[in-house]
């Protein structure tokens, strides 16, 4: 199984992380709040989602990451190996989304004389608390809506980058710089947008439980969610989110086919 696959993915998805921290947590309430931790597990994820997919397009095509500009696999392939790489990455992702979202929305400021502390003291406390209150199971909350969001919208992300790179590139050769940013640019803005009604769901059922527990399950969430504010309760943070898409996924893209380019 070859593994650069899994190193350029973890490398290109801490650089992709910096850039785009602070978009996403300008739809919570910290800004880099929360900033390192998810650098050491988030981006070995991100090394979960290309390394999985690349090594499931191997096994589908027979073609390794060199040779798919040769011979380019089927969409179907694509979308498959993306759907996989979903799958396992939303597995992984789950008790790390979950710390950082709490973290996150933790509003309480650093302590000071006479004032509460804050309720988690940093990512390790934040775990132990949650292990603690909830059991093992409150680790994974929301991780049902985390899968359901990530593994189509995985695989439309994999199909938009790869069409437009063949769109807007000769046959048989490497896309270009440019061409690369806009394509990994636009297949996280489709990610995201297609992402943003379970995205909402899955923070939802991750907050759920940190002070009492509201909802029973994804569909219960789903569905108290529109009675109390409607459908367009599903689009809230898109625009955040598509800003956010855009050049975390175009830098993203960019180091991985170059670190690709450049061991190959």
């Amino acid at each position: 199984m070859p593994v650069e696959e899994f190193v350029a993915g973890w490398i290109s998805g801490a650089l992709g992380l910096v850039l785009g921290h602070p978009f996403d947590t300008v739809k919570l309430l910290g800004f880099f709040k929360g900033m390192s931790f998810p650098i050491a597990s988030i981006a070995v994820v991100n090394s979960v989602l290309f390394g999985v997919y690349s090594n499931t397009l191997l096994l589908l095509t027979a073609t390794s990451h060199q040779e798919r500009r040769a011979q380019p696999p089927s969409y179907t392939h694509i979308f498959l190996a993306g759907c996989t790489g979903g799958f396992l990455q939303a597995y992984c992702l789950a008790p790390f989304d979950l710390i950082k979202v709490r973290l996150q929305n933790q509003t309480e400021p650093v302590a000071q004389p006479g004032s509460p502390p804050p309720q988690y003291q940093g990512p390790v406390h934040c775990a132990a608390s949650i292990f603690r209150e909830e059991g093992y199971r409150g680790l994974f909350r929301g991780a049902w809506a985390l899968m359901l969001r990530d593994t189509p919208t995985v695989g439309i992300y994999f199909i938009t980058y790869e069409g437009l790179c063949r769109q807007y590139t000769p046959e048989g050769q490497n896309p270009s710089s440019a061409t690369v940013l806009v394509a990994g640019g636009f297949a996280g803005i489709a990610s995201w947008v297609a992402a943003t009604p379970l995205d909402v769901i899955k923070s939802r059922m991750q907050m759920d439980g940190l002070r009492r527990r509201v909802y029973q399950g994804v569909l219960d969430c789903m569905m108290s969610s529109v009675r109390q504010e409607g459908l367009g309760v599903f689009f809230r943070g898109v625009t955040i989110n598509s800003a956010r898409a855009f050049p975390v996924n175009a830098v993203t893209f960019l180091s991985y086919e170059y670190l690709l380019r450049w061991w190959g």
